[in-house]
């Protein structure tokens, strides 16, 4: 590791011991004050006993540890080889779990770790211009197909299926270059992030890669997995694609392609809010309520498939009531196709709405609100068993 990603590592172990520290003193204090009120006044001498003593030991051991955390961070710094953390895969995913599980504290308070949505070939980060695009991209044709994907994920995640295979150099990117001549282009970012920052670093981020191509761009496909179809979605929306005033890139756009995306939502994400609001409404478990509530931003704009700056700024993200939710049409002038698995055999029934993909149903998948705001995906033509269901089979 670098010296500043383990200063930045050590910052967030020294935040993460405190904070921890912390839930577990409110922890102790609810339970130990309900069991004082069930005494009756008789108990209070020796409540205001019990708790100088406690809070008086949980700051030594807060402090205590943070101290510890720091004093480690700064030595290991000391002894840093400069090899990135990204350099390892095990480094990559933790980063990306990271990334995904607390993004938005990542940038704030531990910026070396903190990933920034870039081009990625063999893992290196590519800028937009034109000599390095050349040196990356020799083949690169006019045509361009863009990976982004998902929640805690980087781009190895669509080779999983060949390493699986034992064929590493078979992936959908050059499926798609040798069957279509399509140039494969994979995106890593900070999926802990709102969808809607995101989606304007990928606009920006279009525009560059648009102009600096090595050859000109006749067009543009956009395959997001799960989150990825929401900022593929957001950035078309941010840069006004289909209006008199959409950035030049957006014109290129063909078609775009949405695996798995929680158009509608994610029913797993507005649970746990539902749950962390319960467990806030009690002093002995409101500590777990706060724990829940350190997930990303780009986490709980999962709950509604939150795509716009509007429906979160000024907000309580852990409140509970309805929450503004602006709908986004599709990208007019590109198809839209979408791909969407189920655990049942009938992607129509209760079950399928039910448990989906264990984590997305087919409604929200398919974004079928069931009213004039639906998504204007193709109807789906064929029912699988318990594999998956398309709008293309």
């Amino acid at each position: 590791m670098r010296a500043d990603e383990i200063r930045d590592a050590s910052g967030l172990a020294r935040l993460t011991l405190r904070g921890s520290t912390t839930r577990i003193h409110e922890l102790h204090r609810g339970i130990a004050d309900r069991a004082f009120r069930y005494v009756g006044p008789a108990g209070r001498p020796v409540q205001v006993v019990h708790d100088t003593i406690s809070d008086a030991a949980y700051s030594g051991v807060r402090l205590s540890l943070g101290a510890g955390a720091r004093v480690a961070g700064e030595a290991a710094a000391l002894h840093a080889g400069g090899r990135e953390l990204d350099d390892v895969r095990a480094g990559r995913v933790a980063i990306a779990i990271l990334n995904g599980a607390h993004g938005d504290l990542v940038r704030r308070e531990a910026p070396a770790l903190a990933l920034e949505m870039a081009v990625r070939v063999a893992g290196r980060a590519v800028p937009a211009e034109p000599g390095a695009l050349r040196e990356a991209f020799p083949g690169a044709t006019g045509r361009l197909v863009v990976f982004l994907h998902g929640l805690t994920e980087t781009e190895v995640s669509w080779t999983y299926g060949a390493e699986r295979r034992a064929e590493p150099g078979v992936t959908y990117g050059t499926r798609l270059r040798e069957d279509l001549g399509l140039t494969p282009v994979y995106l890593r970012y900070n999926t802990g992030l709102h969808i809607s920052d995101n989606g304007r670093a990928l606009d920006t981020l279009m525009a560059a890669l648009v102009d600096a191509w090595p050859v000109p761009v006749q067009d543009v496909v956009l395959i997001g997995h799960s989150m990825g179809g929401l900022v593929a979605r957001s950035a078309l929306h941010q840069a006004h694609g289909g209006t008199a005033e959409a950035r030049d890139w957006t014109h290129l756009v063909r078609d775009t392609l949405t695996l798995g995306s929680p158009h509608l939502g994610a029913p797993l994400e507005r649970g746990v809010h539902r749950l962390a609001a319960q467990l806030a409404r009690l002093p002995e478990t409101r500590p777990l309520a706060r724990l829940l509530s350190l997930r990303s931003v780009g986490i709980k704009d999962l709950r509604h498939g939150t795509l716009v700056e509007a429906d979160w700024t000024d907000r309580d993200l852990d409140a509970l009531g309805a929450a503004p939710h602006t709908h986004v049409p599709l990208h007019d002038g590109a198809r839209h196709f979408v791909v969407l698995a189920t655990l049942s055999r009938n992607p129509s029934g209760r079950l399928a709405d039910l448990l989906g993909d264990c984590l997305v149903p087919p409604r929200s998948a398919s974004g079928d609100t069931g009213d004039d705001d639906r998504l204007a995906f193709p109807p789906i033509t064929c029912t699988a068993s318990a594999a998956c269901t398309t709008s293309t089979c």
